[in-house]
């Protein structure tokens, strides 16, 4: 397999795990099934397929990809709908260049290919996120005591995100090595005995919902009801499995009542799905192949 091979794969993986994402209910997000937030999924399949031509873009840097996927995103969808999801995989599919034509993909050639590609990220990479992140406009977006987004930054990106890594989860795989994506998101993929895309999709965002408080909860309404969603997340992790689905139907009107939206951890789902799919593509084909 050559490596435009590879991209070209990659390309249909990353728009698999967004259609995933839609297709999939999960409490508090926007589906085919549910809208919500004053967004509908079309917007998402539509911003998916606006922005995978510059995550993809052959020898673009990463904040180049980022500020370039944003951008088409803005002029398709008007909102913010996706910059969680294009400030992850934009290092994962730069990482997959330097692999070149190497074969079988292997989830620790990649993992490692990515922490070397976050390690030669500069100055130019983390204005140009920035300027990504000041387009989208992400919901409660504040302040930061050090390398604010609403300023220029003095740091490379991975130092900026790693600055931020406490508070946020996708921070903190710029800080890690995309540790969560490559460990809690593909073991929780692995142990799941889910037979279907769409509920190995909800398994695995339940998981993440369930691990540590949600990052876009956090910032719009607070620890607390963070915090308290991510323990209903587990509690009805549990109950889901014992296939209590009717209560994550209500729940997920509950959590869109209280504009309540677990967008990172939806995120790092598709992150997620997005190396599972390139891995395995046929475990992640479509459910009406």
């Amino acid at each position: 397999m050559g490596a435009d091979d590879l991209l070209a794969r990659a390309h249909v993986a990353f728009l698999r795990a967004c259609r995933l994402d839609v297709e999939t209910a999960k409490p508090g997000n926007v589906s085919i099934a549910s809208a919500g937030h004053g967004m509908q999924a079309a917007q998402f399949i539509d911003s998916a397929e606006a922005a995978s031509p510059a995550l993809f873009t052959h020898g673009a840097r990463v904040g180049e990809r980022i500020l370039d996927a944003v951008t088409r995103t803005q002029r398709i969808a008007g909102c913010n709908t996706n910059l969680g999801i294009v400030l992850l995989v934009a290092p994962l599919a730069a990482a997959l260049e330097c692999l070149g034509d190497a074969f079988p993909l292997d989830a620790a050639r990649w993992q490692a290919s990515v922490d070397n590609v976050l390690s030669r990220l500069d100055i130019d990479d983390a204005r140009a996120a920035y300027r990504a992140i000041a387009l989208a406009n992400p919901g409660g977006l504040g302040d930061a005591p050090e390398q604010s987004v609403h300023a220029l930054p003095t740091v490379d990106l991975r130092e900026a995100m790693s600055l931020a890594a406490e508070r946020d989860s996708i921070a903190r795989q710029y800080a890690n090595g995309f540790t969560d994506i490559f460990g809690m998101g593909l073991d929780a993929i692995a142990r799941s005995h889910c037979s279907t895309p769409t509920t190995i999709t909800l398994d695995v965002f339940l998981t993440f919902l369930g691990a540590w408080p949600d990052s876009h909860i956090l910032r719009k309404h607070g620890a607390a009801v963070a915090q308290s969603v991510t323990r209903e997340a587990r509690e009805r992790h549990a109950q889901w499995r014992d296939a209590h689905a009717a209560q994550l139907d209500a729940w997920d009107a509950e959590l869109k009542a209280q504009g309540v939206n677990p967008g990172t951890s939806a995120d790092l789902s598709v992150a997620t799905l997005f190396v599972a799919a390139l891995l395995d593509p046929l475990r992640f084909a479509s459910e009406r192949a």
